[in-house]
């Protein structure tokens, strides 16, 4: 049997088995490297060598970012500013949710880590509301996916790591896609709410009222602009930047906002660290799981069995976002970045896609999996919190994957959206 075969089979053999996806992909690395007669350093080394990175040491500093910035008090103002803005109307406290989530994913990167900040706060408000526990977890869940695709996202640099692709030019390639996936979340979770009988607050706005909640927001809205405008502004690198969140977050939690307690930063940064330790071993296993399928040439054998079904490139992106929606059911985000980066980047190149273009794609394909039964991590986040089983939740949140796809296809073939900023600001 060839190793190619022997890495196909024991991959999806483990996935059925539910096998920690990390382990996943190193017991299929390791299956071929015996097959193959590769000495099994080859694993070791790859490991190794994929997160001695500057670049990747962005990941453990934004993730430990938006954990002072939850427990420092920034996300409870973002939901403030939020409700001012569309608290009042149908549906109010979802929208409120979806747009706190875009405020967040703004300063953390992590979807889950944005489920998790907005949804401990928003989901029992909703309930209390009288919104259902099912719709309250799923908007929560949905709203969380913008923390990958509104910068800085922790997959974006991955990718721009292992496709040679700049952070920065993906940060800036993201804003409007970001955008407009948002308003596609608020659409849904207002017409879903209008159907169902799900009121605001009908409270006017008031201008005056606003201002005094954009004040007491104004450090937590700042995060962003001070991580991004950094970065465009030749000030820090994106790897620099992380670190710049990290010391702001502990700045405003502990002496602006006070919020954020001396004994509170032991348990912040083990936390942190554990969601690091897990995202670090995907990172290293992936990343010789991707050389290895370099070196077996499946990305050319890919190519092939794509074009001989068409060579239109319309018909081969749709494909290949067939193939990141299937494959985000069962595997986790880094996962599936790693994997498929390498695999179908040079297809999509060869046809004339930028890079930029196709690592928008790529994450919110990637974005949709968060949300998709069975292994959708926002998903397990959010019934968490709600205490909704899985199965209602993958019910409840079906419109809003729905919707999610048709904003997929259209920034596949409107690359306009994604490459506007960066070629604007070359």
């Amino acid at each position: 049997m060839s190793a190619p075969l022997v890495l196909a089979l024991t991959f999806i053999v483990c996935l059925l088995m539910g096998v920690p996806i990390a382990f996943t992909i190193g017991v299929a690395t390791m299956a071929a490297l015996w097959v193959g007669g590769i000495p099994f350093t080859f694993l070791s080394q790859n490991l190794f060598s994929a997160v001695d990175s500057f670049t990747i040491m962005a990941v453990p500093f934004f993730i430990l970012a938006g954990a002072l910035m939850e427990t420092g008090g920034l996300s409870r103002r973002l939901i403030d500013v939020a409700n001012a803005l569309v608290g009042r109307y149908i549906g109010g406290l979802g929208m409120v949710t979806i747009l706190a989530c875009a405020f967040f994913a703004a300063i953390s990167g992590s979807s889950p880590a944005t489920v998790a900040a907005i949804g401990c706060m928003m989901i029992p408000a909703m309930i209390k509301k009288g919104y259902s526990k099912t719709f309250s977890a799923s908007v929560a869940a949905s709203g969380g996916g913008l923390g990958i695709l509104i910068p800085p996202s922790i997959p974006m640099i991955i990718y721009g790591v292992v496709g040679s692709v700049s952070i920065g030019q993906m940060f800036l390639a993201g804003i409007i896609p970001g955008i407009i996936i948002s308003v596609i979340l608020l659409s849904t979770a207002y017409f879903i709410a209008r159907k169902n009988g799900y009121k605001g607050s009908n409270e006017p706005f008031i201008f005056k009222d606003f201002l005094k909640v954009l004040r007491e927001a104004i450090w937590a809205l700042l995060a962003p602009v001070i991580i991004l405008g950094g970065i465009y502004g030749g000030i820090f690198t994106p790897t620099e930047s992380a670190v710049v969140a990290v010391a702001y977050g502990l700045i405003v939690g502990l002496f602006v906002y006070k919020e954020l307690k001396w004994k509170d930063i032991p348990g912040v940064f083990v936390r942190s660290a554990m969601v690091t330790g897990s995202v670090i071993i995907i990172v290293g296993m992936a990343a010789a799981f991707s050389k290895l399928i370099t070196m077996y040439q499946i990305p050319t054998m890919l190519a092939q069995a794509l074009l001989s079904i068409s060579e239109n490139k319309l018909v081969v992106l749709a494909l290949i976002n067939i193939a990141i929606l299937f494959a985000g059911m069962f595997m986790e985000t880094l996962s599936l970045i790693i994997i498929f980066t390498p695999l179908f980047l040079p297809i999509v190149m060869d046809l004339g896609v930028n890079p930029i273009h196709f690592g928008i794609i790529l994450v919110i394909g990637a974005e949709i999996g968060l949300m998709t039964p069975p292994v959708g991590v926002n998903l397990f986040v959010a019934s968490g919190i709600s205490g909704v089983s899985l199965e209602k939740m993958s019910r409840g949140i079906l419109p809003f994957i729905l919707t999610m796809i048709i904003g997929l296809f259209i920034m596949t073939y409107i690359p306009k959206i994604s490459l506007f900023l960066p070629q604007l600001f070359r």
